[in-house]
């Protein structure tokens, strides 16, 4: 079996991967816990799903699924949303949100869809501009379902209030693919490196999308911010460069340009 950052990086380069939602969140969580054992969580999961399954009876009844998961998960197991220290990285480890039963909106929601893939059950992601939530549809009963808000049931209008948005297009409201919970997972934890100067961990992932996408000309720019906070100036020139070689008329081309100047007069100072 490939390593799964292997077939993360196929599925991120939107090349053939067969690796499902959760092993894939748990390699993106291997950036802040290196020496994750994915199948401590993946048994968990199992787990989960056998209790659920157990309490629904009959799985071709949505609305017993339903009501079996959101008692179960919510209810007795007590997850909910981490709205108290949202910005923690540790809600974006799927890893640490099953241990802590506290998350953010996509890796709660990450959870309520592979315990409904290991039972056969149409639940799906729905990416919410500034929110996630999953769709339970079977043809005859389809439900928007928020796991941040211990299952509540959404309505159109809730979900409009949730993206803070007056209307919402219907494509807003369609599921969405691996790919695209994987790369907003990448975000958020992305987006908490940069906010807390944890240079070294947005190397790495930002490594991760360059691997996947060497033509991805923000992604070196962002590599070259964390380069130079980490001192790496001549790898940061050369991200530098690169950025402007593949967006030559980037808005902030000359601000680019001064900084790389500055930093040549930096290292020759040096030598």
């Amino acid at each position: 079996m490939r390593d799964d950052s292997e077939s993360l990086r196929d599925l991120l380069a939107r090349r053939p991967a067969r690796i499902e939602l959760d092993r894939a969140a748990l390699a993106i969580a291997r950036f802040e816990y290196p020496d994750l054992d994915p199948a401590i969580s993946i048994a968990q999961l199992d787990r989960f799903a056998a209790d659920i399954a157990c309490r629904a009876g009959d799985l071709s009844d949505g609305e017993r699924f339903i009501f079996a998961a959101n008692s179960y998960l919510f209810d007795e197991l007590g997850f909910e949303g981490n709205s108290a220290d949202y910005y923690h990285p540790d809600n974006s480890c799927l890893n640490r949100v099953l241990e802590t039963r506290r998350g953010i909106p996509i890796t709660l929601s990450v959870v309520y869809i592979e315990i409904a893939r290991r039972l056969a059950m149409p639940v799906h992601g729905v990416g919410l501009p500034g929110h996630f939530i999953v769709l339970y549809d079977d043809g005859r009963l389809r439900v928007h379902i928020d796991p941040f808000h211990r299952g509540a049931c959404v309505t159109e209008e809730r979900c409009r209030e949730l993206a803070r948005m007056e209307t919402l297009d219907a494509e807003m409201l369609a599921p969405v693919d691996k790919r695209y919970i994987a790369m907003r997972i990448i975000n958020n934890l992305r987006g908490i490196y940069f906010t807390t100067g944890q240079s070294a961990k947005a190397v790495r992932l930002l490594d991760l999308l360059l691997a996947a996408d060497p033509s991805a000309a923000e992604e070196y720019k962002q590599r070259g911010v964390a380069l130079v906070q980490q001192h790496r100036i001549t790898e940061a020139v050369a991200d530098f460069r690169r950025y402007l070689d593949l967006s030559p008329a980037a808005p902030d081309r000359e601000r680019i340009l001064d900084q790389i100047r500055k930093l040549i007069v930096w290292l020759a100072s040096r030598n």
